[in-house]
């Protein structure tokens, strides 16, 4: 006699929608969902970073409003792009700032990119990556959430440093209400 199972397993997505699957009798539905519960916003361009030591923080113009009290996942792809001459060792790092209440999402800070070349025939390096940050965040209300970043020269120094955004990758952040 064959078994049926009975249970039920959620699915995130990307865009910050879920999945119920009934493995019951081979059916899938969609779990009911409600309105403003998940978003997800995308940066429209490159934004170059001004480079410094490190705590320059940058706000981006990536951000989303959470739209009421409640357990959230913020989730983030940040795409980081640098180009310099050698020898130079610079980085690009990111995180999330509440900016309702003027702080940082705890523990959110990436390292998006970094490149460390000691060549010293000033020969041209860069290229570009892209870093998640997945954070889960209680709010007592309506919040904005911004992703921050900063570039950092530690010596020698990036000729472009950038929060890179195109149809090839897109830097973006997302949100999906778990809990009360």
């Amino acid at each position: 006699m064959p078994i049926r199972p009975t249970s039920r397993i959620a699915i995130s997505v990307l865009l910050g929608s879920a999945v119920s699957l009934a493995a019951a009798a081979g059916t899938a539905s969609a779990a009911p969902r409600c309105p403003g519960a998940s978003g997800i916003a995308k940066l429209g361009t490159a934004m170059n970073l001004p480079a410094g030591a490190p705590g320059g923080w940058t706000d981006t113009p990536l951000e989303v409003t959470l739209p009421r009290a409640g357990t959230y996942e913020l989730d983030a792809d940040v795409r980081g792009r640098l180009i310099g001459n050698a020898p130079f060792n610079s980085y690009i790092v990111a995180r999330l700032w509440d900016a309702t209440s003027g702080a940082e999402v705890p523990q959110s800070e990436r390292l998006v990119y970094q490149i460390i070349d000691n060549r010293t025939d000033n020969a041209l390096d860069g290229g570009n990556a892209t870093a998640p940050i997945s954070e889960l965040i209680k709010v007592t209300g309506p919040t904005t959430i911004r992703l921050q970043a900063e570039a950092v020269n530690s010596y020698g120094a990036a000729s472009t440093s950038q929060i890179y955004s195109d149809s090839v990758g897109y830097t973006a952040l997302s949100y999906d209400r778990v809990g009360p």
